[in-house]
């Protein structure tokens, strides 16, 4: 990987990005956590999160520190990415039905309202957000981006590390990759 690259895993939140930055860790890619937020019910082995990723608008500093490792960063923030790095966005897909299952069911566990908004409207906006960041990542000429599939990575682990793993251009133990894969955590299933 050259010099002043990083990658980034994003996503919807919801959409697997703990588990693509837990992947990544497990096949020797250098990560950017600062573990303040906690493994709880709703993400049993840690979120993996950096607290100073949500203020990218006015903070851009920490960046130095991500070069050559992955960073978690919610797709919302991708657009205040500065020009001066190379990015490799691998970028979380799953179906919406699951992620708005998930969001409920962390919402309920938190004993917040579930039905402020419904789950058509935050689909409707939500399926209008990723059009537009795919359209705006298409533009950028310093990133680079892979869409992965959740639910692709639960039915084959191995393949979609594999395809990981040629995108970010390391040397990543994609057999360690695969087997942090957790199916049992696979909770929120379309159909269920």
């Amino acid at each position: 990987m050259k010099r002043n690259t990083i990658t980034i895993v994003s996503g919807l939140p919801r959409s697997g990005t703990s588990l693509m930055m837990m992947m990544l860790e497990a096949g020797g890619m250098p990560v950017l956590t600062d573990h303040i937020r906690t493994a709880d019910a709703d993400n049993p082995k840690g979120y993996y999160e950096f607290e100073r990723v949500k203020a990218i608008e006015r903070d851009q500093a920490w960046l130095k520190e991500a070069d050559g490792k992955a960073v978690k960063m919610i797709s919302a923030f991708l657009k205040y990415l500065p020009q001066n790095y190379a990015y490799r966005i691998i970028f979380m897909r799953r179906e919406m039905e699951e992620i708005l299952a998930s969001q409920r069911q962390m919402l309920i566990r938190r004993g917040e309202p579930t039905d402020t908004v419904s789950d058509e409207r935050i689909a409707g906006l939500s399926h209008k957000h990723l059009h537009r960041i795919a359209t705006w990542i298409d533009d950028q000429p310093n990133i680079d981006v892979l869409y992965v599939s959740y639910n692709e990575i639960l039915k084959g682990p191995l393949t979609q590390a594999r395809h990981v793993a040629e995108f970010i251009d390391i040397d990543l133990d994609v057999e360690k990759m695969s087997r942090v894969v957790d199916s049992s955590l696979y909770r929120q299933r379309h159909g269920d």
